[in-house]
């Protein structure tokens, strides 16, 4: 392991970070942004034959917010005396706040809805057009790989064989409120699986691929900094990390156009909210507009409508885009996994390192060694993507 600077060299940007992640802690948003009751009122959703606007409750805020807005813009940045440093952590406080302000507002509809706009932005024409592209290609080809034969106890299985080829330990934990197939909580290292999902053999090779390779990876070398920051993430990290989560499907062979299309609606799907959709209204768009199976539909809108208008899920297509384009030009994908980054801040991160204020990832995604894609449609798409 590389050596690095002492705290007493860098005595106030540790301090600085410190502080923060003891205020962080607290702010993991997928903690508070899924509701206890999906399954009730999904129930509830089939038996009006889909013109009920679900109630969902979500669980309790424990902290306080405005406290927190305080502590984190009185940090002292201008302690910090490089300048691409001291802006790295004047845009992480400002990320920071703008998550509190997600937690503060889950539940209260549009006031949800415009925090999240804040936060992660919504789709552009660009990306609008991109997800028509990928709708438009067919992916009827039967595979029994497809089938959804695996239950949540047998998906735990399959990943603790496979998480055998990475040397770090993390917990399994199933529960029933999850939107989400599965999940990697970042500040406990648990990956949750939902208990009343049926898993497909290529739905647990994406997973892995995905939720192990790539988010289990980054949270590990995370917790080897010496700075938090990379725990605890930089701004617009989601966009990043999913894209070099779908980008470990598609090189491990398991991406699929009908993985690519669910990545399609969603953005469609987030788009409805700028339009002003209810839940009914998406879910109608998608299940009788684009032919989506109900229990799909209901799956996707909900992740966009939980909260009151959750727009994260369009970063996954610009994500998958932006690594790909990114991994095609021959860059270092190593530097991205050095823990819970994003593309804009390369210049800054590798900085770090040259300080030996940050080190060189100790786990690589063992996907990105070969490329096992046979699927020549999606080598065109990721391609064509603009």
């Amino acid at each position: 392991m590389s050596q690095i600077k002492t705290t007493e060299e860098f005595q106030d940007l540790f301090d600085i970070d410190a502080n923060l992640n003891r205020l962080v802690k607290n702010i993991e948003l997928l903690n508070y942004i899924n509701p206890h009751n999906i399954a009730a009122e999904k129930k509830k959703f089939f038996s009006a034959k889909y013109n009920y606007e679900p109630d969902f409750n979500y669980p309790k805020m424990r902290f306080n917010g405005y406290k927190l807005h305080r502590l984190f813009f009185s940090q002292r940045l201008e302690r910090i005396e490089d300048e691409d440093i001291r802006q790295l952590y004047e845009d992480i406080i400002y990320e920071y706040s703008g998550l509190i302000e997600c937690i503060e507002t889950i539940g209260q509809g549009r006031k949800f809805y415009f925090n999240s706009l804040k936060s992660f932005g919504t789709p552009t024409e660009k990306d609008i057009e991109n997800a028509k592209f990928i709708l438009r290609f067919d992916n009827s080809d039967f595979d029994e790989e497809m089938l959804p034969l695996y239950n949540a106890g047998e998906a735990r299985d399959y990943f603790d064989e496979f998480s055998k080829r990475y040397d770090f330990r993390y917990n399994i934990k199933i529960s029933n409120n999850l939107s989400a197939a599965a999940m990697v909580l970042n500040n406990t290292q648990t990956l949750v699986l939902r208990k009343s999902h049926k898993y497909s053999l290529n739905q647990l090779k994406v997973l892995t691929n995905h939720e192990i390779g790539v988010h289990m990876v980054t949270t590990f070398n995370a917790l080897e900094q010496p700075l938090k920051i990379f725990s605890n993430g930089l701004p617009n990290n989601v966009e990043t990390q999913e894209g070099l989560a779908v980008y470990s499907e598609f090189m491990s062979g398991c991406l699929t156009i009908e993985r690519l299309k669910e990545l399609a609606f969603r953005v469609v799907a987030v788009d409805s909210l700028n339009k002003g959709y209810n839940f009914s209204d998406t879910f109608h768009l998608l299940h009788n507009q684009h032919k989506l199976n109900r229990d799909k539909a209901f799956a996707i809108t909900l992740r966009v409508h939980r909260g009151g208008g959750f727009t994260k899920d369009h970063l996954y297509l610009k994500g998958i885009r932006n690594i790909y384009k990114y991994a095609n030009a021959g860059n270092d994908l190593g530097v991205l996994l050095t823990g819970k980054v994003s593309l804009e801040y390369i210049p800054t991160i590798k900085k770090l390192i040259d300080l030996r204020l940050a080190l060189k990832p100790r786990y690589l995604t063992d996907a990105y060694e070969v490329n096992n894609n046979t699927n020549p449609n999606l080598d065109f798409i990721l391609k064509s993507l603009k």
